[in-house]
């Protein structure tokens, strides 16, 4: 018995001295440890990204100063003073500009809340630091207007968009929307900018601007407004940490709706980009947008399976346009169109099917659980899932595209009856995106393979087909052997 209580004894007592042996140097090294340095591609750059490279960026460098990278934060811009001076935060112009006044308001970000004490201070403590730069070569931007992107093989197509005159189709690429000449005629123009990501495109109704919904998933969001005619970019709006969805104009392009990763309905100033409405009645990701006839309401659409409308003046929301009815709504929505004339809407999404729904519930129609009051027809499913609905510019039919089983699929419907007037398939891959010309001659689709096909929208003939991007010279000599 004694040796028993000795052996425990001990057994403790080693345990114990083993346990003190490793926090007690813990605690020292914990206590003399020097602070670690500020952290660039960690600390800094976030701040930069979404406080400042809105308008501090390669394809929009206000006061020609950019702010992507360290070697452009160390560049002299108008002022022809240095913003940041490694080691000297005292002689750097950046820190006096971002500092604000007695009333709190500083000089940058411009006509923008200020940066936050804390933000600041770490800014100053990096510049003491050195200004280092810590980015991992693999997450250096090597992209910009300058340097555009090099294809080795063609990108999958998430949006396109034919301008309001029929002469130009937008089309995503990475970090880029390409803007072709509908007959081929010229090379396409380029608009590269920071969203590695782009996942929907619009032209303004006057086709002055372009919108753009994108970004870098996982990291940020972005919305950006090009000016067509000049070919330059009018705004970049960093909104959230992960990219954004279904980008509407309203009526008189003073705003652009879009949807978030963070279950968020958006709408800013189209001219200067402030924020004018938000709403959070979705639970999961919304994917796309469109704003009622007169511009006073908006309906969203989400991957919580609901079509919802707001009430933009008040940013209220007003009703599930879809049934309420437990069960039966079959998956997320991807995709709603306005028609071109009355407040009536086309839908699409995970169940395959293409429907109509009315936007506005009659006040003498209350709703109950059971009912599906607003749906006016359901169109005849498609293979896979929906990933685009959109309207003619009549309004007379609908184009509907899917992904199922690695093809893809276009249906055109007669929006009267549902008759299925049109189809196309394809073997090399799923079709995301699709439009009709204004003119309502040809319809556009694309999808995994890069290619875009242009069809006669009478009788679904081929007009012709194109790889969506330039590929490099290597790549298709390659493709040719």
């Amino acid at each position: 018995m004694f040796l028993k209580y000795s052996s425990a004894s001990l057994i403790f007592k080693l345990l114990l001295s083993l346990l003190f042996g490793f926090i007690v140097p813990r605690a020292i090294r914990a206590q003399t440890a020097a602070p670690m340095n500020v952290s660039f591609a960690k600390e800094i750059q976030p701040i930069f990204q979404s406080k400042c490279q809105g308008c501090h960026q390669p394809a929009r460098s206000g006061g020609s100063y950019v702010m992507t990278t360290r070697l452009g934060l160390l560049g002299i811009g108008e002022s022809g003073k240095s913003p940041i001076v490694p080691g000297k935060p005292q002689e750097s112009l950046l820190l006096e500009q971002i500092a604000p006044d007695a009333s709190g308001i500083a000089e940058m970000p411009k006509d923008k809340p200020s940066l936050s004490e804390p933000e600041i201070s770490l800014i100053h403590r990096w510049i003491l630091e050195g200004a280092l730069d810590d980015t991992p070569v693999s997450d250096a931007s090597l992209i910009n207007s300058e340097h555009p992107p090099v294809y080795y093989s063609p990108p999958a197509i998430t949006a396109l968009d034919f301008s309001p005159d029929s002469k130009t189709l937008a089309v995503s690429g990475y970090h880029e929307v390409l803007l072709h000449p509908t007959d081929g005629a010229t090379p396409p123009v380029r608009f590269v900018g920071l969203s590695e990501r782009i996942e929907s495109i619009r032209f303004s109704p006057d086709g002055s601007r372009l919108a753009v919904a994108g970004g870098s998933p996982a990291r940020m969001g972005e919305l950006q407004v090009w000016n067509v005619a000049d070919r330059t970019l009018f705004l970049s709006i960093p909104v959230t940490f992960d990219t954004i969805y279904g980008a509407s104009w309203s009526a008189d392009s003073s705003r652009i709706a879009f949807g978030c990763g963070d279950n968020s309905l958006r709408a800013v100033n189209a001219t200067t980009g402030e924020q004018v409405l938000f709403q959070g009645a979705h639970n999961d990701w919304v994917l796309d947008t469109a704003f009622s006839s007169d511009s006073s309401h908006l309906v969203s659409v989400s991957r919580d399976r609901s079509m919802k409308l707001i009430e933009v003046a008040t940013q209220r929301f007003v009703d599930n346009i879809t049934s309420i009815t437990p069960g039966a709504l079959k998956g997320g929505l991807a995709s709603v169109d306005r028609h071109p004339t009355r407040d009536e809407l086309a839908v699409g999404g995970a169940d395959g099917t293409p429907k109509l729904f009315l936007m506005h519930r009659p006040a003498n129609k209350p709703r109950q659980i059971g009912d599906d009051f607003n749906l006016i027809r359901a169109m005849p499913s498609l293979p896979g899932r929906i990933f685009e609905v959109r309207y003619s510019p009549d309004g007379s039919k609908l184009v509907a595209v899917s992904s199922a089983d690695g093809r893809g699929h276009m249906r055109v419907f007669a929006t009267e009856d549902g008759k299925q007037l049109l189809s196309f398939d394809t073997e090399t891959g799923g079709l995301f995106a699709a439009d009709f010309s204004p003119d309502g001659t040809q319809i556009a689709v694309g999808g995994l393979s890069g290619t875009i096909w242009i069809l006669n929208a009478n009788d679904g003939t081929m007009v012709r087909d194109f790889v969506a991007v330039p590929l490099s010279p290597r790549t298709a000599s390659t493709n040719q052997k």
